[in-house]
């Protein structure tokens, strides 16, 4: 089965954020290019989805994007906060 791919412009539509993000987001890791064809990148959408989703919770807990990185990459999917007393 095949994966559906997505385009970076798309992406930026679709998920509403600057196309700065979504580059940034893929120099970090956050994201994968899983082709190019010329100057177009494309993703696997449902991978996009799923990271998008995670980054974008854990940015607007206030969480910097060095240690969402270290989470997403060590496959921890938890509030990296839940557990911690205040």
């Amino acid at each position: 089965m095949s994966k559906k791919l997505i385009l970076s412009k798309d992406i930026v539509q679709k998920y509403n954020i600057p196309y700065s993000t979504l580059t940034h987001y893929t120099d970090m890791g956050l994201l994968q290019v899983v082709k190019k064809s010329g100057n177009r990148r494309m993703y696997d959408e449902g991978e996009v989805r799923v990271q998008l989703e995670k980054i974008l919770e854990l940015v607007d807990k206030g969480y910097p994007l060095r240690l969402i990185r270290d989470l997403l990459i060590n496959g921890q999917n938890h509030d990296p906060g839940e557990g911690l007393d205040s």
